[in-house]
């Protein structure tokens, strides 16, 4: 079999997954401000779009003074994994209360 036998994934556009991300995050109840979400106030998600990816912060615990953890996204599986750790963390900070 020769590589045109097989289809390549579509090219990622990083504008066009920020607007789905930014949805699939005001989904989960967080308050969209500004390049970031919101939970009771306290910043938890911060999104900023790049000419070849989406360059997405998430804190480690809900607090005055957040402690961040960068991810990349460069692609639709990116994202994906991407919003399920902001559901994972939004469980974790929900039982902590």
């Amino acid at each position: 079999m020769s590589d045109d036998d097989f289809f390549a994934p579509p090219e990622f556009k990083p504008t066009q997954s920020l607007v789905s991300l930014k949805r699939s995050l005001r989904d989960l109840k967080l308050a969209e401000r500004g390049t970031g979400f919101e939970l009771k106030g306290r910043s938890v998600v911060d999104l900023k779009a790049t000419d070849t990816a989406i360059e997405a912060r998430i804190v480690k615990r809900l607090a005055l003074t957040p402690e961040w953890t960068t991810h990349t996204l460069k692609n639709g599986a990116d994202v994906r994994r991407f919003v399920d750790t902001v559901k994972q963390q939004l469980s974790r900070w929900s039982t902590d209360e």
